[in-house]
């Protein structure tokens, strides 16, 4: 089993820049891969950010490159999702995510509001 906590969201003004954190515990060793989902309201879930656990390869969703950074710490079990030039378009509940090889995991979740 791996746990994953979530913090780092919040209110910031269209244009701010927020970081987010995702710690995980437990079977750490067994992830393959960490990244970061969010859902708007009355939307479903997308893809933000993925990061390779081992080599560091990172990836994408294009409303977010250039503006969102990927990245992760292995000694402290921690990835991390550092937003800029937020829109209010990027509001949403930004989900931690973590696949072992047949399994994946997830956060509780940690609300981003973006004001215009």
């Amino acid at each position: 089993q791996v746990q994953l906590v979530e913090s780092g969201g919040g209110l910031v003004q269209a244009g701010g820049s927020l970081r987010l954190s995702c710690a995980a515990s437990g079977r750490t060793f067994s992830i393959y891969t960490m990244g970061w989902f969010r859902q708007a309201p009355g939307k479903e879930r997308e893809f933000v950010a993925q990061i390779i656990w081992s080599g560091g390869s990172a990836y994408y969703a294009d409303s977010v490159k250039g503006r969102f950074t990927i990245s992760r710490d292995n000694a402290k079990n921690t990835v991390y999702l550092q937003m800029n030039s937020l829109k209010p378009e990027d509001t949403a509940v930004y989900y931690c995510n973590a696949n072992e090889l047949n399994r994946a995991y997830w956060g509780q979740g940690t609300q981003v509001t973006v004001s215009s």
